[in-house]
Order: structure tokens, then C-alpha cells, then sequence
């Protein structure tokens, strides 16, 4: 049986090719910005806008990359990477921060919780795109 996962436009057949990132930010034009990158780098995506639900999908789709907001209303974002690296079905998860909080201190907070890198608000659109590709291949 041959199957071209090209002429289809399923959804499932699409997240067969396409790695699954999980954006995670409360505000919506963020996320937004957030989810036209991921699809010029051809990576499906799901977006969260708390911690708790974070989480959740984290859990669910196990996606290959998270992009976390640091603050969220919920959960801050050290309580959700803690949550995600105690669970053995998220704990391999590879997690961005993404932060205005820009102090080398919190920078090294992030990456001692469990991030793998740290991104400061407001984006540089290349840092972001780079830092992506870095953390999928």
C-alpha cells in the first residue's frame, strides 16, 4: 500500500511531518505572533494561555517543543516546568522560556528549573526562529 502523506490535508497526517510546539502565553497577540513563525517553519502547533492548561496539553499531545511565558495568571512558568519535568511523560520535553524578565539571574532561575534555552520579550524574530531550530533538531 503506498501512502502520500503530501496530497493530503489531514490534520494527523500533517503532525506526522510536522513537529508539534506547544506555544504557552497569556496574551493573545503574542501567541499569535508566536503561531504565524511556527507555521512559516512548518511546525504544527497547539497555544495555551495558563499554566494549568499548559500542562494538560503538555501531557495529552506530547509535543516535541514548548515556548513558555514565564508569567502566567495561574501557575508561574518555574511551577510549570517543575510539574512537567516531574512527569515522566513530559520530563524529555524540550522548553523555552520566554520572558521579559531579562535579569541573568532569572535567566539562570529558568535554566536550573529545567529550560533547555531562555528567549527575551520582545522577540528578535531571527534569536526566536534560531532558538527554535536549535531545540528541534
Amino acid at each position: 500500500m503506498n501512502m502520500n502523506l503530501q496530497s493530503s490535508n489531514s490534520p494527523y497526517q500533517d503532525r506526522l511531518r510536522q513537529p508539534l510546539v506547544l506555544a504557552v502565553d497569556d496574551n493573545e497577540d503574542n501567541l499569535q505572533l508566536l503561531a504565524q513563525l511556527l507555521v512559516l517553519l512548518e511546525c504544527s502547533h497547539i497555544t495555551a494561555t495558563d499554566g494549568h492548561t499548559a500542562v494538560l496539553m503538555a501531557q495529552n499531545y506530547q509535543p516535541n517543543l514548548i515556548l513558555l511565558d514565564m508569567m502566567l495568571p495561574d501557575l508561574d512558568g518555574i511551577e510549570v516546568v517543575s510539574r512537567l519535568k516531574q512527569d515522566p511523560e513530559t520530563m524529555d520535553i524540550p522548553i523555552i522560556a520566554v520572558t521579559a524578565m531579562a535579569r541573568l539571574e532569572d535567566q539562570q532561575r529558568f535554566l536550573l528549573a529545567g529550560c533547555k534555552e531562555y528567549i527575551k520579550k520582545p522577540y528578535i524574530i531571527e534569536e526566536l526562529e534560531a532558538t527554535i531550530r536549535r531545540c528541534l533538531a
